[in-house]
């Protein structure tokens, strides 16, 4: 498991069409548990969806808000699941947080969601957290960047 810190270079970290573009759209791939978010979208359909203690909606639907409006987004945790693991299933553990969450700075670097296969995190629009279980996935946010520092976790011995 890998994961990158997006903070160097711009003085906001909020564009997530950016992370999505960075990453090949690999988020079409998977189903979204948002949690811990405070975003100010302009249409007010996104900002009610949004305003609830979680959404759960699908890679395409992700996919179509922020090409609809790539607005900011302040706080939030992006839990991202394979297809094949529904709803019920996610909500039987505890949902992600970022405030105050300390184990994003710890090595190893984890995800939270013990089902999630990758998580995406706005973090005081200072920063982006991508943490992956494909190291494909934070290679690709990073690749050509100078705005990222990577993080995995410490291999085991054999």
């Amino acid at each position: 498991m890998k994961g990158a810190i997006l903070n160097k270079g711009e003085k906001y970290y909020t564009n997530l069409g950016r992370v999505f573009d960075a990453i090949h759209n690999a988020q079409k791939h998977y189903n979204w548990l948002l949690t811990n978010v405070e975003a100010y979208p302009n249409n007010p359909l996104f900002y009610e969806r949004l305003n609830a203690e979680y959404v759960w909606m699908t890679g395409n639907e992700l996919t179509d808000m922020v090409e609809k409006e790539n607005f900011p987004w302040i706080w939030a945790v992006f839990s991202g699941f394979p297809k094949s693991i529904i709803q019920e299933q996610v909500l039987k553990y505890k949902l992600p947080y970022a405030d105050g969450y300390r184990d994003f700075w710890r090595n190893p670097v984890s995800i939270q969601h013990p089902l999630a296969e990758i998580e995406i995190v706005h973090w005081d629009s200072s920063l982006v957290l991508v943490i992956s279980r494909s190291d494909k996935i934070v290679e690709d946010s990073v690749k050509d960047s100078s705005l990222a520092e990577r993080r995995s976790a410490p291999k085991e011995d054999p």
